[in-house]
């Protein structure tokens, strides 16, 4: 499910913390976060992983008709890479898969930066920062700060 127009403007004040390091989308679907993303920062690193053919493909046409060369978009699964160091994480996932994600960052990938979130938590984990959105549902963006996990 794409993230609604008032989640990125939030998430990406978040991601500005972090202006340099590479960001990664953790099921970058149709590629709505990641393209915007990609074009708004062109000198900054954007990776997408996908596993679904359909969204990913499309967000790959995209990228090319637009001409990101500062965008990558992988059709493979999250849980299987190395993301890299330093990395800001941007996930919109279900609860099953934030204790997964929660397992992957404590016992294989320490050095990220920043986990951000939309709309569930890390289980067990106490975030660094909650926005919380104004929409019907007052959904919450979670900032994780991996030093302070």
């Amino acid at each position: 499910m794409p993230s609604s127009k008032k989640a990125y403007n939030a998430i990406v004040k978040l991601v500005n913390i972090e202006t340099t390091c590479p960001i990664i989308d953790l099921g970058s679907g149709w590629g709505s976060f990641v393209i915007r993303m990609a074009r708004e920062n062109p000198k900054r690193q954007v990776v997408g992983y996908e596993l679904s053919l359909l969204p990913w493909l499309t967000s790959v046409l995209l990228k090319k008709a637009l001409g990101l060369h500062n965008l990558t978009l992988y059709r493979k699964n999250f849980y299987n890479v190395t993301l890299p160091e330093g990395s800001v994480v941007i996930c919109y996932l279900y609860p099953e898969a934030m204790e997964k994600i929660r397992n992957k960052l404590l016992l294989e990938q320490p050095k990220i930066k920043l986990l951000i979130s939309n709309n569930f938590a890390v289980p067990s984990w106490k975030s660094y920062k909650i926005i919380r959105l104004d929409d019907f549902y007052n959904s919450p963006i979670y900032l994780y700060k991996m030093s302070e996990v």
